[in-house]
């Protein structure tokens, strides 16, 4: 039987509260499929939708999604099936699923698809058990088919960061993997046997060492810098060595 999702308090985020922002450079662009009236024209909005689910602004492309893509231009899904498509694919478990613990999944599946971070600890601790239960692609399906993700985005909006009024967007400070895989890719470096090739390596640099030349200052006549004075009341007269035009 599946464990349900643990309760937890949400917190007074800015997405929950009504705002008075003027627009400006700042404001989140809204990419909606209704707006795009030729399948050509379909690419910025897919572009929009790589840039939020992957936070890569250059994406190779055979991480690409030829299948979604195509699909999503000819209206045969809709943008929503569209990002749920992104999120389960290879190219998304290859670069962030395998990369990170699955409280930081957490972290990235709330920013990505709903557009906001976590309440508290609480609610990461709820969702990590839904990952664990049911997986990723559980995690994915219970985020999209949500109420709070309905309600924000609907069918054929592109997720984005709701009300961000300061700061840097999201997936402009999330990097795609965190200190979690950085310190296992490290332990995997230094495993048994290359620690020992390190220290043979260390071992057979050769040092050279540095002499030194003492210097006797005994020998050393410092010059006489001082300034004679000139008696009191003895004119003093100061000749021109060269004379300048006036013009």
């Amino acid at each position: 039987m599946a464990i349900p999702l643990l309760e937890y308090k949400p917190s007074s985020q800015n997405q929950r509260v009504s705002g008075y922002e003027v627009p400006n450079e700042d404001s989140p662009r809204i990419y909606r499929i209704e707006d795009y009236a030729f399948s050509g024209e379909v690419e910025e909005l897919i572009w929009a939708a790589y840039r939020q689910l992957f936070s890569e602004h250059v994406i190779l492309k055979f991480y690409r999604q030829g299948n979604l893509e195509s699909q999503v231009k000819n209206k045969a899904i809709t943008v929503r099936d569209f990002i749920r498509g992104l999120a389960k694919s290879e190219a998304f478990q290859s670069l962030v699923i395998k990369t990170n613990s699955n409280y930081r999944l957490v972290e990235l599946g709330l920013k990505r698809l709903l557009g906001r971070a976590p309440y508290n600890k609480d609610e990461e601790i709820a969702w990590s058990i839904k990952i664990a239960t049911n997986g990723w692609d559980g995690f994915v399906d219970a985020l999209v088919d949500s109420e709070e993700y309905q309600s924000s985005f609907g069918e054929n909006i592109v997720p984005y960061q709701r009300r961000r009024y300061k700061d840097r967007p999201f997936n402009l400070v999330t990097p795609r993997y965190a200190n979690y895989w950085r310190d296992k890719l490290e332990d995997a470096r230094y495993k048994p046997g290359s620690i020992s090739d390190f220290m043979k390596m260390a071992a057979s640099v050769s040092i050279r060492t540095v002499t030194y030349t003492p210097v006797n200052t005994a020998n050393i006549k410092i010059p006489d810098t001082t300034r004679e004075t000139v008696p009191a009341g003895i004119p003093v007269s100061i000749s021109p060595s060269a004379s300048f035009p006036v013009r």
